[in-house]
């Protein structure tokens, strides 16, 4: 190698290179200079923040804290972010950095790194400016909603403009970070043998990630000026751990009111249907839903279908034809002709059919952490002496199924459960509708014949992209049909499901659920579109434990278990949000219903909408069309919709919406019968 290719060496007292640390010196020095040039943006955002801030922020011992626990953060996540760079450098050869070329390809490289950490600084700040708060749940749902979210950003601020300042500051800065000789004296002594890269390469990456193990955002203190919190945290480090633990919290982001007056409001709202409060002094649900007449205990079978809009179904929609099957099962059902899905989302429907809960921010109690023993409709039925399952078409670890399942008292039966020739047809959600089908049967019988009653929750996939599903089956094509053919093929299959039902012995002592987990789409021209939550509700009871016909009041998913369980005359304690409501004054039924970040409330036609930095929307609804206009403020049917939410959070955060054990239960039930037993009147004393 001739001496004109090498790059030239400065001399050791150059000026540029004296403040240079000698840690610099070695193959992983750049890891050095990445650190540090992390950690002082992160800094410098932090002051700027705190500038921005500075009228919310009490300054005394704890602001200081903040910034001590900050600079922890802003290191644990630059160790985190380093882990490529040093495999990188683990893999380059002994003489890299040597030759003219090798230096401006890192010096490249290294522009890039700081247009990535700029550009994250400047969403950082347009984040903080937007919210108050570093990067959380929020951020994570704006990856989600990327045709939302780009069009937003396109109309919020000027992209050029900021991609070209970012790319100018890069440029300064890293003409600063040159002038110190501080990258040249790195390269200069950057050669390592690959003995040593590789003796040394596990020591940083041990490091980086025992860091990242002991470092948790639960560990910052509980700052009585929350801002303070905010400040301490890295948003690079908020930004995954909201991936991880999947939580908005409600009191931080929602207008609120007091828990006392919350549950104040709770209590009205709990006895509308008649129940007895049995916690009346304690922030609980609990309570006990008395029913006349004898009890029945036939078998439930809930087909949850997915993506299935009631305008599918000729029952709602003239229009279409797509559902024969449903539409002639209809006419043997009870049909809820006003139901509402909760979300938008598969496991929000699965939130509300099992657990009649509102739809709580950030992503459904299916997916967060502490979701195990929780007081579900399974949880009711396993008291009542019943075998429980979830039977899913796919793998159930998608949207955590399996471990929400698995850890609320069901026997989970999913893909992987089956045989490989179990599977007549699949595709990448899942086995065919049918097969799935025939696996329910297959359970049904295996409980029947050891004489236990079982309750299932059947999970489709068939209605779902790519839209596929076996030939020869209906008059339309798989996938060349679109949704259309899903849709009539799931009707198909139910059909046919319903129809071997009948041959077993089973069959008249079961009561069938058909209902959807939500629409086929959400997206509308408001932040809510009421009428895109539509969604079917039939319940066929072949034996005639149940009658048919039609049940018209508003009715959200929250509200099927208490009123499935309320037709089936059964008295119990429950910690349920939802009524039974056909013991509910019209007036006074709802539906809600949210999107993440939106929570609504529809009561009356009166919709309250709570959003994201404590702000709040009005409106009177027309259903089924869902037409809404702006209605002036009701401080009543807000405060019943921030008591819902608000309650709910709570109670996942505190953990008081547990299954109730045996000896509760019962214990439970004979306080609800003492309360709910007619007392005789007392005759006053004329005297």
């Amino acid at each position: 190698m001739s001496l004109a290719s090498r790059a030239p060496t400065p001399s050791p007292e150059s000026p540029t290179t004296s403040l240079s640390s000698p840690l610099l010196c070695s193959r992983f020095g750049g890891v050095w200079l990445f650190l540090v040039l992390f950690v002082a943006l992160g800094f410098a955002l932090r002051c700027a923040l705190l500038a921005k801030a500075w009228r919310e922020v009490t300054v005394d011992a704890s602001l200081l804290a903040s910034f001590v626990w900050g600079l922890v953060f802003d290191i644990g996540a630059a160790a985190y972010a380093s882990l490529p760079l040093i495999f990188v450098l683990a893999c380059l050869p002994a003489n890299w950095g040597q030759r003219r070329w090798q230096r401006g390809l890192s010096h490249a490289v290294g522009l890039v790194i700081l247009f990535v950490l700029l550009f994250g600084t400047v969403s950082e700040w347009t984040f903080w400016d937007e919210f108050g708060v570093r990067f959380n749940f929020i951020a994570v749902d704006y990856l989600v909603y990327t045709t939302e979210v780009i069009a937003n950003i396109r109309e919020s601020y000027s992209l050029p403009l900021i991609i070209s300042g970012v790319l100018g500051g890069a440029f300064v800065l890293g003409g600063i970070i040159l002038a110190t000789g501080w990258p040249t004296r790195w390269l200069t002594h950057a050669q390592s043998p690959a003995s040593r890269r590789w003796r040394t390469a596990p020591i940083w990456f041990g490091g980086a990630l025992l860091l990242g193990i002991i470092l948790h955002e639960r560990q910052l203190p509980s700052f009585a000026n929350n801002h303070h919190r905010e400040l301490a945290k890295n948003g690079l480090w908020s930004l995954f751990a909201a991936f991880q633990n999947n939580v908005l919290d409600y009191d931080q982001f929602y207008r609120t009111i007091p828990t006392e007056k919350a549950f104040s409001i709770m209590r009205h709202e709990l006895v509308a249907d008649g129940s007895i409060l049995l916690a009346p002094t304690e922030f609980d649900t609990l309570r006990y839903i008395k029913n006349d007449g004898t009890e029945l205990h036939p078998n439930v079978i809930q087909i949850t279908v997915e993506s299935l809009s009631a305008d599918f179904l000729g029952t709602f929609n003239r229009a279409s034809h797509l559902m024969p099957e449903l539409e002639a099962i209809a006419k043997k059902s009870l049909v809820f002709e006003n139901f509402y899905a909760t979300g938008t989302r598969t496991d929000r429907g699965m939130e509300a059919l099992t657990l009649s809960l509102p739809p709580t921010p950030g992503r459904s109690l299916i997916k967060r952490p502490h979701n195990e023993q929780l007081f579900t409709l399974g949880s009711v039925f396993r008291a009542k002496g019943y075998d429980t399952a979830f039977l899913y078409g796919g793998y159930g670890y998608f949207d955590n199924m399996n471990y929400f399942f698995g850890n609320n008292g069901y026997r989970v039966i999913d893909r992987n459960c089956v045989a490989s020739d179990d599977i007549t047809f699949a595709n990448a959600w899942g086995a065919c509708d049918e097969d799935l089908y025939r696996w329910t049967l297959r359970e049904a019988d295996a409980s029947h014949a050891v004489g236990k009653p079982f309750h299932y929750f059947v999970m489709t996939t068939s209605n779902h992209r790519p839209f596929t599903y076996p030939a020869g089956r209906i008059d339309l094509p798989s996938k060349l049909a679109g949704r259309a053919g899903a849709v009539k093929y799931s009707d198909f299959a139910i059909g046919a499901f319903l129809r071997a039902a009948a041959t077993k012995p089973w069959f008249q002592n079961t009561v069938f659920v058909i209902v959807a987990d939500h629409c086929a789409a959400s997206a509308g021209k408001t932040e809510l579109p009421v009428q895109n939550y539509h969604i079917p509700l039939l319940i066929y009871s072949p034996g005639g434990h149940i009658a048919p016909g039609k049940i018209t009041q508003l009715t959200s998913q929250m509200d099927y278990a208490p009123t499935l369980l309320g037709l089936l005359n059964w008295s119990y304690p429950s910690r349920f949000f939802g009524h039974d409501v056909r013991r509910t004054p019209a007036k006074a039924t709802h539906a809600l219903i949210g999107n993440y970040q939106k929570l609504g409330h529809l009561e009356d036609e009166h919709f309250v909408v709570l959003k994201p930095q404590r702000e709040t929307s009005s409106y009177r609804v027309t259903l089924p069309a869902g037409t809404l206009m702006a209605a002036a403020r009701n401080e009543t049917a807000e405060n019943e919709a921030i008591a819902y939410y608000k309650s709910a959070s709570y109670a996942y955060k505190e953990r008081t919406y547990r299954a109730l054990t045996a000896t509760e239960f019962a214990h439970y039930s004979r306080q609800g019968e003492a309360l709910a037993a007619p007392r005789p009147h007392r005759i006053a004393d004329s005297n």
